[in-house]
C-alpha cells in the first residue's frame, strides 16, 4: 500500500522507514565491532523515535477510532473501546 493511499499514516510510515535505517546501522556498528557506548547512544536514539512513532499512532487511534465509537450510540462498541485504550495505556507505562 503506497503512502497516498493510506493518508493517515503517511508521517508514521515516514518515522518507521527512518527507524528500519537506524536499525540497519546499529546492525553494521556492531558487525563493525564497534565502540559499545556509540552502539549504545545509537540504540537509545532508535528508542526515542520508536517512542514518537508509538505516540503518534496513538493520536490517530484516538481522534479516530476512539472518537468515532464515542460519538455512535453503540454503549457495547463505546465500552470496548475505552477498556482497549485503557489496557493499552498501562502496557505503555510500564
Amino acid at each position: 500500500m503506497s503512502d497516498d493511499q493510506n493518508p493517515k499514516f503517511r508521517d508514521v510510515l515516514t518515522r518507521m522507514r527512518k527507524i528500519e535505517g537506524q536499525a540497519r546501522g546499529i546492525s553494521r556498528m556492531m558487525e563493525e565491532e564497534r565502540y559499545c557506548v556509540d552502539i549504545l547512544q545509537q540504540i537509545l536514539a532508535l528508542e526515542a523515535a520508536a517512542r514518537a512513532a508509538r505516540t503518534k499512532v496513538l493520536d490517530i487511534h484516538t481522534k479516530h477510532c476512539i472518537e468515532q465509537a464515542l460519538a455512535s450510540n453503540n454503549k457495547t462498541d463505546q465500552s470496548e473501546k475505552v477498556a482497549e485504550l485503557l489496557a493499552l495505556i498501562e502496557r505503555m507505562a510500564r
